[in-house]
């Protein structure tokens, strides 16, 4: 009997995880209504679930200031080079669209358009976690995340998919943006955490998995 209102029983452990996924999410939303903080807000977002939420380490809203702040000048650059390829290849998408529509064969363009956009959300699925992860310069960054996305593409196809199904899901449902970031987020961690190992010393992935040891005994 003294096991239903246990605490730490599943129940009530799967309810403070919920909780804590709207608490962050609505964190990530306020912190991202500049629209410039974005790229902050995208790493503090992941780091959070990577430490709070996925192994219990800290609290969700002192870790998540606390990543924005030390990464928003990094994260910040690369988000307005993001921002702006966006804004291009949307922009060139419209475009090419009325064209089509006017008869012009020129038109028919905007398909390789949408996928060049395509792949440029697949690479920005990348970058802030990998800025999250790992210290590199703004360079080695862009580099090195597109590498990534290149060389595990079944993993980064997958990731596409979920970007698809939750933001079908923030489309058809606005008010699940509430907690669509944290539990997104908290899915393509499985997938991207499983890459960066491929990329970090035993060293680090033995004092890391110690560590998240400590925190939960």
């Amino acid at each position: 009997m003294n096991r239903i209102f246990d605490m730490n029983n599943g129940f009530f452990r799967g309810l403070s995880k919920l909780v804590d996924c709207i608490y962050l999410s609505v964190l990530f939303v306020f912190s991202s209504i500049p629209i410039f903080t974005i790229g902050a807000s995208l790493t503090a977002l992941y780091y959070t679930i990577q430490k709070t939420i996925k192994n219990d380490r800290g609290y969700v809203g002192k870790e998540y200031w606390a990543a924005w702040r030390s990464n928003f000048k990094q994260s910040t650059l690369i988000w307005l080079i993001n921002l702006l390829m966006l804004i291009v290849l949307y922009g060139d998408i419209q475009i090419l669209k009325v064209l089509e529509e006017g008869g012009n064969p020129l038109g028919k363009a905007y398909v390789l358009f949408g996928v060049m956009l395509v792949l440029l959300l697949l690479w920005i699925s990348y970058l802030y976690p990998y800025i999250a992860r790992f210290e590199n310069t703004t360079k080695a960054i862009l580099k090195n995340a597109a590498y990534m996305a290149i060389l595990n593409l079944p993993r980064t196809l997958l990731i596409g998919l979920l970007m698809l199904v939750f933001g079908l899901a923030i489309y058809l449902v606005p008010i699940t943006i509430l907690i669509v970031p944290a539990v997104y987020t908290w899915l393509k961690n499985y997938n991207l955490e499983k890459v960066f190992r491929k990329y970090m010393s035993e060293e680090d992935i033995a004092a890391e998995e110690e560590l998240n040891r400590e925190y939960k005994n």
